[in-house]
């Protein structure tokens, strides 16, 4: 038996509503649209947020402030992070980062200087903040940054 043969059983299939087979069905006549107007019509009724004429929300609400479309949003690391997510490593490069799936293919890294370098270690980041490089230049590495 494949997925595509499995069925309801045949009682447990609703029936669909017959329409318009004359008024002893219950569904006759105008089937079930009511008399006249704009929802009886075939195509016919108004898209959900049609208000009526009024006013729309979309239009009453005011716009605020604006979106940057051309900034930059940078995954946050912390040097005692980096020495928990790379022990005993002496490079850690942006390959690092997308290999342990820290990373998105197009998400860029920046290293903030929280927590102590005890080592020198080269690390390559897109961006670095100034007590970031301050610790890891004191400990003896390079902060390399990398442009994109």
């Amino acid at each position: 038996m494949q997925l595509h043969e499995l069925y309801p059983f045949d009682e447990e299939r609703k029936n669909r509503k017959r329409l318009g087979r004359g008024s002893a069905s219950g569904w006759g006549c105008t089937s079930g649209k009511g008399n006249k107007g704009q929802n009886c019509r075939a195509g016919g009724g108004v898209q959900p947020w049609f208000e009526g004429g009024q006013m729309p929300l979309q239009r009453r609400v005011p716009k605020r402030g604006f979106k940057n479309k051309f900034r930059v949003k940078y995954k946050v690391f912390n040097l005692d992070q980096l020495q928990t997510l790379f022990p005993g490593k002496k490079e850690i490069s942006l390959e690092d980062f997308y290999s342990r799936k820290l990373l998105k293919p197009n998400e860029s890294v920046k290293i903030l200087g929280k927590g102590e370098m005890p080592e020198g270690i080269q690390i390559t980041a897109h961006r670095f903040s100034k007590t970031a490089v301050q610790k890891i230049e004191n400990a003896g590495g390079t902060p390399k940054q990398v442009e994109g």
